[in-house]
């Protein structure tokens, strides 16, 4: 693992300064205190990091649980109330990798997960370019359509335009600029510039920009453009940041619809997040989903028992990984680590850090997620891998992160029920033999109630005096929807002159009198009839 190292460690900075911003925000957004969101990311990285089978996964606190957790603290009647679920929320997930749960994920279609990566792309974008231009940084970490302050995704955009602050959008703009030239040009010029990564250097950069400016009345950056780390006066202070659960409202039923609910969408979120790192992994990792969950469950009963947000594996921070190099799981616990030594030396000098050059570095990962390249791409695949990845990018952009999935899954599963009722059987015709048509249907493999429409259709539009030979030489499984149908074809069959020849395993047929009564007695090995 630690030959990675030379690749991981500038990863896990770029992460870092990705992650220290989510972290706070998150907080902000769930109506935490700020310190438990850098406490579920510290969690994350080192604890969670540790014990996941994911090599480039990295976890932390979820904007996806911001309205649960923002929800749950005043219904619960406080935070301390909330840490039981978040630890009991940890205990389900434990039995969730135990059950091996986490097969779920393999299920939802690859277009369904291109969308979802593209969709939080386009979210990260819209959502950082007000923090861009010097505007409204709580926005920014609320990633639903309908933002907390009342306002959407689109009207603080428009809110932002006669609300902008120069400092912020010049140092902005500026390393925006940089990070581009550093990726397109530098990097490639160099190794010292891939060690380097591009985002430390915009960081340095914004922190000196800050310290010049301070006082000057139009390019100044104060206050809350800036991160805003906790700052302890002492270890008192420090340790005081701690929150600890109440057990006493263990017996509170709240408490336990709070904790299978946080449960339940963190292991979704996560499940989700893994297919789709994996996917974006140059190195084709596969991530052991049951190990994950297992993980996740044990990062969020310590995140709960020591005042953190709930914890989820988390495709920013994953995808940031990725585009920064990071090799193995050491990047995403060294961010960790980063994230806990900071909070405890350089609380002040985090708080120098200009948000605006915090947003152009989640633009361009924002961007590497959503690249019009792809729209092409999946555009050139046809309207069966079209329409669920669409819908699921517009679906996530305009209400959430869950609700855009569950659209494009719906609309993947309509795909496949269409392919269904399409590849049910094919038919072959013949010239005419003996003053007859000839015409051949094959079955496939399975045929189900999903293909009676299709098959139904062509019995009805057979012309009389047809000779119909229905092969089953290649089908294992036939639903009785079907031989019912079949059945009845042979009422009608008589009345249209048409013979019928019904080749299978067990030989050939001809005019059978009833499909029942063949299946009936067929040997079990042969077909099976549900």
């Amino acid at each position: 693992m630690f030959k990675t190292i030379k690749s991981d460690l500038p990863a896990s900075i770029v992460v870092f300064f990705v992650a220290l911003p989510l972290c706070l925000g998150i907080a902000l957004a769930s109506g935490a205190p700020l310190f438990s969101g850098l406490i579920a990311g510290i969690i994350g990285g080192i604890v969670v990091g540790a014990l996941s089978g994911s090599k480039i996964g990295v976890s932390g606190p979820a904007a996806g649980l911001a309205a649960i957790v923002l929800t749950a603290i005043g219904a619960l009647g406080g935070y301390e109330n909330f840490l039981v679920a978040v630890v009991l929320g940890g205990v389900i997930q434990l039995i969730f990798g135990f059950l091996k749960a986490g097969v779920i994920g393999y299920y939802f279609p690859s277009s369904v997960i291109k969308g979802m990566l593209t969709g939080i792309g386009i979210i990260i974008i819209l959502k950082q370019i007000p923090n861009f231009f010097g505007y409204d940084e709580e926005s920014a970490w609320d990633l639903e359509f309908f933002e907390i302050d009342g306002g959407n995704t689109f009207s603080e955009l428009f809110t932002m335009l006669s609300n902008i602050q120069p400092g912020a959008a010049f140092v902005g703009i500026l390393s925006l600029a940089l990070l581009i030239f550093w990726d397109k040009v530098l990097s490639k010029k160099s190794k010292i510039f891939q060690l380097i990564q591009g985002p430390f250097v915009v960081v340095v950069l914004g922190v000196i920009f800050h310290k010049l400016f301070q006082g000057n009345e139009i390019m100044a950056i104060e206050g809350k453009h800036l991160v805003s780390v906790p700052i302890p006066e002492s270890a008192t202070d420090f340790f005081g940041q701690f929150s600890f659960p109440n057990f006493a409202v263990i017996t509170n039923v709240d408490i336990w619809v709070t904790a299978f609910t946080i449960a339940l969408v963190a292991s979704l979120e996560t499940l989700l997040c893994v297919e789709a790192a994996d996917k974006i992994d140059p190195d084709k990792n596969v991530t052991p989903t049951n190990r994950e969950l297992l993980a996740q469950g044990t990062g969020n009963i310590l995140s709960g028992l020591i005042g953190g947000l709930p914890i989820t594996q988390v495709i920013v921070r994953s995808s940031t990984n990725i585009q920064s190099g990071g090799k193995s799981k050491l990047s995403a616990i060294f961010h960790g680590i980063l994230l806990l030594v900071s909070v405890i030396l350089i609380p002040k000098l985090l708080n120098m850090i200009p948000l605006s050059v915090l947003a152009a570095v989640l633009l361009v990962v924002g961007y590497k997620l959503a690249k019009p390249s792809l729209f092409k791409k999946m555009y050139s695949l046809g309207w069966k891998q079209w329409a669920p990845f669409i819908v699921t990018v517009v679906g996530i952009v305009l209400t959430d992160l869950l609700f855009g999935i569950g659209l494009g899954l719906m609309v993947g599963i309509v795909v496949i029920l269409l392919k269904s009722y399409q590849n049910s059987h094919f038919l072959h015709i013949e010239d005419k033999s003996n003053g007859k048509h000839k015409i051949k249907m094959t079955l496939a493999e399975e045929v189900t109630f999903f293909n009676k429409g299709a098959i139904l259709k062509e019995l009805d539009s057979l012309p009389r005096d047809t000779y119909l030979e229905i092969n089953l030489l290649k089908t294992r499984y036939l639903d009785y929807d079907i031989i019912e149908i079949l059945d009845n074809f042979l009422v009608k069959a008589k009345e249209r002159n048409i013979d019928i020849q019904l080749t299978s395993k067990r030989g050939v047929v001809e005019n059978p009198e009833s499909f029942t009564e063949f299946f009936k007695t067929r040997p079990k090995s042969k077909l099976s009839l549900s």
